[in-house]
């Protein structure tokens, strides 16, 4: 991959003058004739981690421990001493649960980490909508308030039938002034 990259690189790149000198403005990619060692992807190792920790986590391991363990002590306690491999003190178990548990440690750890990355961002994206949630609350409190103080300035049905009929006793009393005249 790295070489269909280099090979990438090196055609879009001006031939190099001087003799085959490569460009001094751009730094190397790779040194030639050195070993490369090899690159992992960080997100499946992370993935890995989570999934070891996840499983560290639950009743099954635990029950799985307990099972190789037992079938372990027995092994080396109740068939012949030819077939033992870790006697009595057995030291050995204990080196191999003190590796697991050197191995859990770190994995649980980078798993917790990689939680803490997706609980953040997931904090901030909730402080985001809820900054936006108030900035649209404000806004609909703005225009109901603008909506009641125009409302206010607004003729309502009581109002012109109020007009109306104090227009037309108004009326009543001209006509009853003009028919008198």
């Amino acid at each position: 991959m790295r070489a269909r990259e280099r090979g990438r690189t090196q055609r879009a790149e001006p031939p190099a003058t001087g003799g085959g000198r490569s460009r001094l403005d751009q730094p190397r990619t790779s040194r030639p004739g050195l070993i490369t060692l090899p690159t992992y992807d960080p997100e499946a190792f992370g993935k890995l981690s989570e999934r070891i920790a996840r499983f560290l986590g639950t009743g099954r391991f635990i029950v799985w421990m307990t099972i190789v363990v037992v079938v372990w002590v027995g092994w080396n306690t109740v068939l012949p001493d030819q077939v033992h491999f870790d006697d009595y003190p057995f030291i050995f178990l204990t080196l191999m649960l003190s590796l697991q548990a050197s191995y859990a440690a770190p994995l649980i750890l980078l798993a917790q980490n990689r939680q803490d990355d997706r609980d953040r961002v997931n904090m901030e994206q909730d402080r985001a909508r809820s900054d936006r949630n108030i900035a649209d609350t404000e806004y609909l409190t703005r225009e109901v308030a603008a909506l009641r103080q125009g409302l206010g300035e607004v003729a309502t049905r009581d109002f012109l039938r109020s007009e109306l009929q104090s227009l037309l006793k108004e009326i009543d009393e001209r006509r009853g002034a003009s028919e008198v005249l």
